[in-house]
């Protein structure tokens, strides 16, 4: 294709992305007030159980009608993600060959629900973080949180395990590029499950060791899988190398035919 044929095809996917966007986040529109009550239901819950204020703060009078369009359109980001991340794919995908594509596509395949899968997650944890740090205010004290700020520590959260349930994918994609073997992942090991671990008591800080293990048992679940693929992938490819290796050796052990040394 000429350069602005790209571009024409870039412009097309780019429409799509939006026009599902925008749909999605129509839908967002209408589901922003359970949203809304359940991200505020950790500070209602403090605020009965510790008899303080605690609640969502709005900064100006245009504050209330931008944390709900902020929220739609966050909203509609997850819930067009399968149609934008397709229309990526499908832009790119001409320049790949077609074992490309297939790795690319299988990727694509695991990605997206375990993305989803780790905004799940994230979203039902939240409430337990919120719980616990908003326990450390002092007493006589008022948590009258900016709305902005609190929108902005949720997204973080739900990118945040959202990205941890990608890891796997990341890791094998970097393996099936011949980047790094899966024994040299396999020797990080200790340090991944310290990080698991530790990031499983900051989103479920309860004080049962049961919600710690609970969370941190899928995450590292995922990783072992993707050293196991990684492992059978290495030992794949030792064995086409070391087939590939002995065609040639037999090929130069071979002597030339008399006709071809005439030819030469």
């Amino acid at each position: 294709m000429a350069l602005l044929e790209h571009f024409k095809e870039l412009k097309n996917r780019l429409i799509k992305s939006l026009i599902a966007l925008a749909l999605a986040s129509v839908g967002g529109w209408f589901l922003y007030q359970p949203v809304i009550a359940s991200l505020s239901a950790p500070l209602e819950q403090i605020s009965q159980e510790m008899h303080r204020s605690a609640s969502l703060n709005y900064a100006s009078i245009a504050s209330p009608f931008e944390f709900q369009l902020r929220i739609a359109i966050e909203i509609g980001l997850v819930i067009s993600s399968p149609v934008w991340i397709y229309q990526v794919w499908a832009f790119v995908t001409p320049g790949l060959t077609r074992k490309e594509r297939k790795y690319t596509l299988g990727f694509m395949a695991a990605a997206i629900p375990l993305f989803l899968v780790g905004v799940f997650v994230a979203w039902s944890v939240i409430p337990n973080v919120v719980r616990a740090l908003l326990h450390f205010t002092p007493e006589n004290a008022s948590n009258l949180i900016s709305a902005d700020d609190y929108l902005t520590f949720a997204t973080h959260m739900l990118l945040f395990l959202g990205i941890a349930f990608l890891v796997p994918v990341v890791l094998v994609g970097v393996n099936m590029l011949g980047v790094l073997s899966g024994k040299a992942i396999l020797k990080a090991w200790r340090i991944t499950v310290f990080g698991v671990f530790v990031l499983a008591a900051i989103a479920a800080p309860g004080a049962d060791a049961f919600s710690m293990f609970l969370l941190a048992l899928p995450l590292l679940v995922l990783f072992f899988l993707a050293i196991g693929i990684c492992l059978l992938n290495d030992r794949r490819r030792a064995r086409r190398e070391g087939a590939k290796a002995e065609e040639n050796e037999e090929e130069a052990n071979q002597a030339t035919p008399f006709e071809d040394l005439g030819k030469l």
